[in-house]
């Protein structure tokens, strides 16, 4: 819970503020760049919604806030209409759970809604408003994990929806060794006809990828949007394994078609598939500037 105490004074006047818990995970700023900026390394609200979207998109961007460090001077009597929205519709059936978790440093997680079974992408926290909601959506038959950074509640969620998790046995931790699902080895590896997870070792030694429909790409921390750079990007000064071996893994994503980069950290991208190959090698170009 924020508290006004602490509010930045960097913030404009009105209902909606930052405090200075703030970590600067920029997930407020991408899900309401029309509420919240960057301002000395953290977030602050240079824009009071003013009409119904708006306000939505706020109390959105308040609810995912993974430290709750966005508050509102008078209580909002409209926040289990927020809470209602999640997860929010990506495109298609593929959607955005929200409500973040400092466990991942404010990561995002997915949610894919299938008949057959669906499938969350990284964990959220654990909350019941989003439990609720993903209880009526269908329930969970498949947690995949990108890599060990971005776990948070897994064990939660597996225990509550008695799904089977998904993690490549180089992320494998203590607080992962119950995992149902541990790949191995550097092949591509079919989950269904439509979902393909792609080893991308680099970051972390085990990273992998999920590609859905040759149209969405989950990407964990390999590869996101950069705003500043206006291109895709891997976050060099986060690389914990090895830089020469993201490389690699990047040259190989790029043999593959997608239009949506969706990160756990980092911005969304959404192109066509030419744009986005070119965008591809570019990244790689960039990379190996380095």
């Amino acid at each position: 819970m924020a508290h006004l105490n602490l509010r930045r004074s960097q913030n404009v006047n009105g209902d909606f503020y930052v405090d200075t818990t703030c970590i600067d995970c920029d997930t407020c700023r991408w899900m309401t760049p029309e509420v919240f900026y960057s301002v000395d390394e953290q977030s602050a609200v240079y824009h009071q919604p003013n009409n119904e979207a708006e306000r939505l998109a706020a109390l959105q961007a308040l609810l995912a806030c993974p430290t709750n460090s966005i508050g509102t001077v008078e209580k909002p009597d409209d926040i289990k209409i927020a809470q209602q929205s999640f997860p929010i519709l990506v495109d298609e059936n593929v959607y955005h759970c929200g409500y973040h978790s400092e466990k991942s440093y404010g990561g995002a997680s997915y949610f894919i809604q299938l008949p057959e079974g669906n499938i969350l992408v990284d964990s959220p926290s654990f909350v019941t408003p989003l439990v609720k909601r993903l209880e009526d959506m269908g329930g969970i038959r498949y947690l995949y994990l990108t890599h060990k950074d971005d776990i948070a509640d897994h064990q939660k969620f597996a225990e509550h929806f008695h799904c089977q998790r998904i993690l490549h046995a180089d992320e494998i931790s203590a607080g992962t060794r119950n995992v149902e699902i541990q790949l191995t080895g550097l092949e591509p590896f079919s989950l269904t006809p439509d979902l393909l997870i792609i080893p991308v070792p680099g970051h972390s030694k085990g990273h992998t990828v999920l590609l859905y429909k040759n149209k969405f790409l989950f990407t964990g921390d390999h590869l996101a949007w950069s705003e500043s750079l206006h291109q895709l990007v891997a976050f060099h000064d986060f690389c914990w394994y090895s830089w020469s071996e993201q490389i690699k893994s990047m040259r190989k994503l790029a043999n593959y078609s997608f239009e949506w980069v969706l990160p756990g950290h980092g911005r969304r991208f959404h192109a066509d598939t030419d744009t986005m190959r070119q965008q591809m090698h570019k990244c790689i170009k960039f990379m190996e500037s380095f």
